[in-house]
């Protein structure tokens, strides 16, 4: 006998198969070198649980069989201590030879693949009758170490032929899931007790991926059929209370989704499989909306929050009222149809009805436990998802009114915009964009950045953007509109930082002001295609307090496109602000050359073209687009003149009125023009001590505008029978398309629009 002698080491109780690797984890088999025993003679081998070695002379020549100290004394001279096995490996059938080319005969017994359950059960159904044992087996003197369970080599049971070429070898017995016996080369059934585990933790993380309604419901479906159920309806509350809201009103379910086994589908494997059910079976179940009524047995049912199967007495009375009295026919008989209520945090919101087609096994007790497991994730979800949503919808409506829905109509200059926020969660964050009109058929285009793109820089930046059209309002030149949101910024913390560009755009001057708190400058693109960044001073941020603003006036021709942005268009982590604006800069020009020198392109198109410049990598901010087409208005179309505060003066205004008209073309607005005319002058006359302008323009609509020197605006009421005046403004409505009134640092000014014939 050679001194070094091979010793095969089993690693788990799992044998390979003719081919396997033995490397492999599961089973593989270790040849070690080990020295011979002191008496000269090998050790007798170790089994596995549920199993007995082979007598010590049936090894085969040259192997070492090892046991632990005092084990002859125990069970002999051949005794030896069985170790714990793995569940869910079969037999290995004695004429497969293992990976080391040695016959199973030749080596001890091979361990058991079945799980606890499933070789009991194999046991118990008959596989080994009382007394059999099969070749090897441990005699009446020796005991196993299992729990007092005799260990032995479990057979396969009687006709079944052993898989002798198959990976997981012989058969433990029938699959008790089905009732039908393992066809040979097929996996051993696994323990019930770990398929439910583990299908509850899968289908738990699936029903947890949803953020929304649907995707709960939805993966609570796609997780139940087929592993669980054929068919599944889930009905919640309707509608869905929300938080602590108390619903008002009876309860109402409504069928929220279906989900069944389509009929070409085959459902191999699962948790419980077998043979597809008819595609009529279940197809028809249910009922769209059902109202649950007070002490009826459906809500005893929804009461009791756990599951039942509908073959008890309180399912089988709720059914009919769950899914309509005309189709319980459609329900399967027996315990293929578990009704489980869905409750959130405080109530109930709904209910899941799980069903078993007759083909299948039915359900059995432990599956109310998985149900319910089921039912509680997918309420817990749907309970969040509905605050989830709601909270998102809030916070969307809030931040989107923060933005104008829609840009004003000027008079001589034309508007688009465009906003990207800077994550799909948070639709606005600190960057704003504003047309505020202005008297004297003015308009004020505001862009301003606070810091950061949260919720919190959006309630900064709604609170600018009204501090700024407040003071637009009271048409303050740009750099003081600037030094007070500056002060509005101090006065809401001292870390309220925020860059603003504000500019003024006259279409009768054809001029354009504008002032710069720490913002990207503008960019101005001519009528012939050249783009110019229009030098402006930056100044400091709004919110650092006591610094001056400066203002300056541009020219603003016929055709020109101004473009204000924010940082988030041309500054990013690929690439400087200042490379961002010349990027900008020809991209407009080249814009601009596609449509020619004498057509500018079109505001929306152009919009587009800017955003596009953006790369994948370039989205680290927000952007806020405002464009400004300046048309201007045409000397020919403008008339202006100064009157004395007089009482003739209303006359003199219905006389130059009337030329005006009639150089226009617009005699047919003769009448109405003098008289809304003499009634705004003979106002700003009577408590005027400066001169009176009166000012009509002609564009889309007849402008005309009134100033004086009176900073108190005019109120329309309603005068009395009795009195003599206050029918001027009723008279100004009730003819004029529009009206308003506006205070100026000067005065004010009425002005009134009619619509051209």
């Amino acid at each position: 006998m050679d001194s070094t002698r091979v010793t095969e080491h089993p690693t788990s109780c799992d044998r390979p198969s003719t081919g396997a690797d033995p490397t492999d984890p599961r089973g593989a088999l270790l040849r070690t070198p080990v020295p011979p025993g002191p008496s000269g003679s090998a050790l007798p081998a170790q089994g596995c649980a549920g199993q007995t070695p082979p007598d010590a002379g049936a090894g085969s020549p040259g192997t070492s069989e090892h046991s632990q100290p005092g084990a002859e004394q125990a069970a002999g001279a051949d005794g030896h201590r069985p170790r714990p096995g793995s569940e869910g490996v079969p037999v290995q059938p004695d004429g497969a030879r293992s990976a080391t080319g040695v016959r199973s005969g030749d080596l001890p017994s091979a361990c058991a693949a079945a799980s606890g359950e499933a070789a009991a059960g194999a046991m118990d159904s008959g596989d080994l009758a009382p007394g059999d044992t099969a070749p090897g087996d441990t005699g009446p003197g020796e005991a196993a170490s299992d729990g007092g369970r005799q260990a032995g080599p479990v057979r396969p049971p009687s006709g079944v032929p052993a898989d002798t070429g198959g990976r997981h070898g012989g058969t433990l017995g029938p699959d008790r899931r089905t009732g039908q016996p393992t066809a040979p080369g097929q996996p051993t059934p696994m323990r019930r007790d770990g398929d439910r585990l583990r299908f509850v933790g899968a289908a738990t993380r699936r029903i947890a991926r949803g953020m929304d309604l649907d995707e709960i419901v939805m993966g609570l479906c796609r997780a139940t059929v087929p592993t669980f159920a054929d068919a599944i309806l889930v009905y919640l509350r309707e509608p869905l209370p929300v938080g602590d809201e108390r619903p008002t009103g009876p309860l109402v379910l409504r069928l929220r989704r279906t989900d069944r086994i389509p009929a070409e589908r085959d459902t191999e494997g699962g948790f419980a499989p077998a043979a597809q059910p008819e595609p009529s079976e279940l197809e028809t179940v249910g009922a769209e909306l059902c109202e649950v009524r007070p002490g009826s047995a459906l809500a005893e049912v929804l009461r009791g929050v756990r599951p039942v199967f509908t073959d008890t007495p309180s399912a089988c009375a709720a059914l009919p009222e769950l899914l309509g009295e005309e189709r319980d026919f459609a329900l399967p008989e027996g315990r293929r149809a578990i009704l489980a209520p869905l409750r959130g945090r405080r109530r109930v919101i709904g209910a899941a009805l799980f069903l078993r087609g007759p083909e299948r096994v039915a359900f059995e007790a432990d599956d109310l436990l998985v149900a319910a497991q089921l039912a509680t994730h997918s309420a817990l979800g749907i309970d969040k998802a509905v605050l989830y949503g709601r909270e998102a919808y809030i916070a969307d409506e809030l931040q989107r009114t923060m933005l104008p829905e829609n840009l004003p109509r000027c008079t001589g200059v034309r508007l688009a915009s465009r906003y990207l926020p800077a994550a799909e969660t948070a639709r606005v964050g600190g960057d704003w964009y504003d047309a505020i009109p202005l008297p004297g058929s003015r308009v004020a285009l505001v862009v301003g950045d606070v810091m950061g793109h949260s919720m919190t820089s959006a309630a900064i930046m709604g609170q600018l953007r009204t501090t700024a059209q407040t003071l637009a309002g009271l048409d303050l030149p740009p750099q003081e509109v600037l030094h007070h949101l500056d002060e509005q910024a101090q006065r809401l913390g001292t870390d309220r930082m925020a860059t603003c560009l504000y500019a003024v755009y006259d279409p009768v001057a054809h001029r354009i002001t504008v002032a710069n708190a720490g913002h990207p400058p503008p960019v101005l693109l001519h009528l012939g295609g050249e783009a110019e960044v229009l030098r402006v001073p930056a100044g400091a941020p709004i919110g650092v307090g006591g610094v001056d603003f400066e203002a300056v006036e541009l020219d603003a021709p016929a055709g020109a496109t101004l473009l204000l942005y924010t940082d988030g268009l041309v500054e990013s982590r690929l690439r400087d602000v200042w490379t961002g604006i010349e990027q900008l800069r020809e991209r407009l020009a080249a814009t601009a050359q596609l449509t020619g020198p004498d057509h500018p392109p079109p505001l929306e198109a152009l919009c587009d073209e800017v955003l596009d410049m953006l790369g994948p990598g370039d989205r680290d901010d927000d952007i806020a687009l405002l464009a400004a087409r300046f048309d201007g208005i045409a000397p020919s179309d403008v008339s202006y003149w100064f009157l004395d505060p007089e009482d003739a003066a209303p006359g003199k205004a219905r006389r130059l009125a009337r030329r005006a008209l009639a150089r226009w073309g617009m005699e047919d607005l003769t009448d109405a023009v003098e008289l809304l005319v003499s009634e705004v002058v003979t106002n700003a006359v009577r408590y005027a001590s400066k001169p009176v302008t009166l000012r009509l323009l002609r564009t889309d609509v007849l402008r005309c505008e009134v100033g004086d020197d009176v900073p108190q605006l005019p109120r329309l009421r309603q005068a009395r029978a009795t009195d003599e005046g206050g029918r001027g403004l009723y008279l100004v409505n009730r003819l004029a398309r529009r009206w308003g009134a506006t205070r100026l640092s000067t005065g004010k000014v009425v002005w009134f629009e009619l619509n051209r014939g």
